[in-house]
């Protein structure tokens, strides 16, 4: 996939290998807020990035100097889309950052011919409670899985 820019201008790529230490850090760093919540380290935060990356599962977004603002997981299950994670550099959060991603992996979903972009989150991340249904996606169910207690959504594109 090339890269893209989204309607904010931000270029967005397939990550590389060497992306994986800063994409890691970005995720400890994003989701360490929810640790207290959750009582334990969220999913995100110790998901093997090295994988997702050489199975080209991941796109970054950096700035002109080579710094990490966010990424984003995503791949094609049969039908739909699944967005499995998206995480934005603590210094670079409340800038579009997050919606831009999104954006893409919707854009990405059209391209592929995904009507669907499913996604899920704990309960406990309030903010995603808020912001996802903002983004067009309606809640669908709620599980514990792995511990977790999740909350699923979808968004149909067209």
């Amino acid at each position: 996939m090339a890269v893209s820019r989204s309607a904010r201008h931000l270029p967005i790529r397939q990550a590389t290998e060497a992306d994986i230490p800063a994409i890691s850090e970005c995720a400890r760093a994003a989701y360490r807020k929810y640790i207290g919540r959750i009582g334990r380290e969220p999913a995100p935060m110790v998901a093997d990035f090295a994988s997702l990356v050489a199975q080209k599962r991941v796109f970054a977004a950096f700035t002109d100097n080579g710094d990490l603002q966010g990424f984003i997981v995503f791949y094609a299950k049969p039908g739909r889309m699944h967005l499995e994670n998206v995480a934005v550099s603590t210094a670079w959060q409340g800038r579009g950052i997050g919606k831009a991603l999104i954006g893409f992996c919707e854009a990405s979903a059209r391209a592929a011919g995904l009507a669907i972009v499913e996604l899920y989150t704990n309960e406990k991340m309030t903010e995603n409670l808020v912001l996802y249904p903002r983004l067009g996606y309606v809640e669908t169910g709620r599980r514990t899985e792995d511990g977790f207690n999740r909350i699923y959504f979808e968004k149909t594109l067209f």
